[in-house]
């Protein structure tokens, strides 16, 4: 079973969950009152980081897992960790402007479609052996 894949994941978790800790202090810095998310575009970025990870969770972490299973743990944590330091780039882009965010952007997605291509070819080559 894949040791590092886990370790990142949870390092994922609490990444989220720091998010989630930075929006919930985003709504009374920027006074933004509960259930409300828009009117405030400083609130919206950071809302927007905390939202747009969570949409990217599952886009990652299937194939971070399917890479570590099939093809090599280690090499897909070390893509996972690309990840989360794309997603902290992100994060700290973003919050200061909205165009400061794509380096982040760029490089979590590209850690995410090289792992999908190693979770592809491990899966390939794993049928292929057996």
């Amino acid at each position: 079973m894949p040791y590092y894949a886990a370790i990142v994941s949870l390092l994922t978790v609490a990444f989220h969950f720091f998010l989630a800790t930075r929006v919930a202090a985003a709504h009374g810095k920027f006074n933004v009152k509960l259930p409300t998310t828009t009117g405030n575009a400083d609130f919206e970025r950071v809302f927007r980081v905390h939202m747009n990870t969570l949409e990217w969770m599952p886009t990652f972490l299937l194939p971070l897992w399917l890479c570590a299973i099939y093809l090599n743990d280690i090499a897909a944590a070390m893509l996972g960790l690309v990840w989360i330091g794309g997603r902290v780039l992100y994060f700290t882009g973003y919050i200061k402007a909205v165009e400061k965010r794509l380096p982040g952007f760029f490089i979590q997605s590209t850690a995410c479609a090289l792992l999908f291509v190693g979770a592809v070819v491990g899966i390939v080559l794993h049928g292929t052996s057996g």
